[in-house]
């Protein structure tokens, strides 16, 4: 385990030189007092790495140093060969470039480790987009994927769920792809830098802009971890009150957010609970709803109730011709 761990803190002081020890104790997951010790462990088994204070310090190797820990275990070879979506790469527009990749990278390893990593391609698939939705890349993604890369801004003409079109001049800092929709996240500078996140699929236009100065402290996966449930809550911008039977309850939960769903009240005389479930729009609500038929009551709002009264009115309609 300790081995593991001071070949780890090798190459990222080779790949990231002054790295402090703070930054260290982070990524390796231990203290900082263990760092120390570990650093003075390289030492003794000839790695020339050492520790500078002030100003551009922190652990650094030698000088024309390279450390020849960089031969990938069996287990490596197989995770680095599954660490990418074909659908996700292919969107990009990079489907090629990584194909060509894990041929070089395959050329170098050795029988044993090769066999290995070939092996986890035909036991493995990731396949990100959910079921019964023909997967799309959003037409304009390739575009935003450039931006992110080159880290030039993009003035995005964008629709919102209420179908408004607003305008934003945007820092694109990178792309997500979760449960088959991607999202660019970004900083806009019009708006005191405040980090945004849109759905690509949603995005009408895109101008090219100028070169930004990218924050190089920005962690894609902690920021999406950490506003991925905040986001959510503010997609919620309406709210159905349902009444339902139990059995009824667990069919919303198919078909909604189940987050969301407040805690039931009830059941009444009837045998019947009351709850309130958060929702995209009255829009999405009732595409998700309708396919309950009679197993779910809208309660309000009372548009929504009236729009399922109309729909029930003309299949009334509809079968008795």
């Amino acid at each position: 385990m300790r081995a593991a761990r001071l070949i780890r803190m090798a190459l990222l002081v080779q790949s990231s030189p002054g790295l402090t020890g703070a930054a260290l104790a982070r990524e390796l997951e231990v203290s900082e007092r263990t760092v120390i010790r570990d650093a003075q462990a390289l030492q003794e088994a000839g790695v020339p790495i050492r520790s500078e204070l002030g100003r551009g310090g922190g652990y650094h190797l030698a000088p024309g140093y390279r450390t020849r820990l960089t031969t990938l275990h069996p287990t490596e070879a197989e995770t680095l060969f599954l660490s990418g979506l074909p659908t996700a790469l292919r969107d990009l527009g990079l489907a090629g470039a990584a194909d060509a990749a894990r041929l070089k990278l395959s050329a170098t390893l050795i029988p044993s480790v090769r066999a290995a990593a070939e092996s986890s391609t035909r036991r493995f698939l990731l396949d990100a987009p959910a079921w019964f939705r023909e997967p799309s890349a959003p037409e304009l993604l390739p575009e935003l994927a450039r931006a992110v890369w080159s880290d030039h801004t993009v003035e995005l003409t964008y629709a919102r769920p209420d179908r408004a079109t607003v305008t934003r001049l945007l820092e694109p800092y990178g792309l997500v792809l979760k449960a088959g929709v991607w999202y660019v996240v970004g900083r806009v500078p019009d708006r005191d830098g405040a980090w945004r996140t849109y759905r690509v699929d949603r995005v009408r236009a895109t101008a090219a802009g100028e070169p930004f100065a990218r924050d190089p402290a920005f962690d894609l996966a902690a920021h999406w971890e950490a506003g991925a449930a905040e986001f959510a809550r503010a997609m919620m911008r309406a709210t159905v009150t349902l009444r339902t039977t139990e059995a009824g309850l667990r069919r919303v939960r198919a078909v909604a957010d189940p987050a969301g769903l407040a805690a039931a009240t009830g059941p009444d005389e009837d045998g019947l609970v009351t709850v309130e479930l958060p929702v995209e729009s009255e829009e999405v609500a009732f595409g998700q709803l309708v396919s309950l038929g009679a197993a779910v009551e809208v309660v309000a709002p009372a548009g929504l109730r009236a729009r399922f009264r109309e729909h029930a009115q003309a299949l009334i309609e509809l079968y008795q011709r």
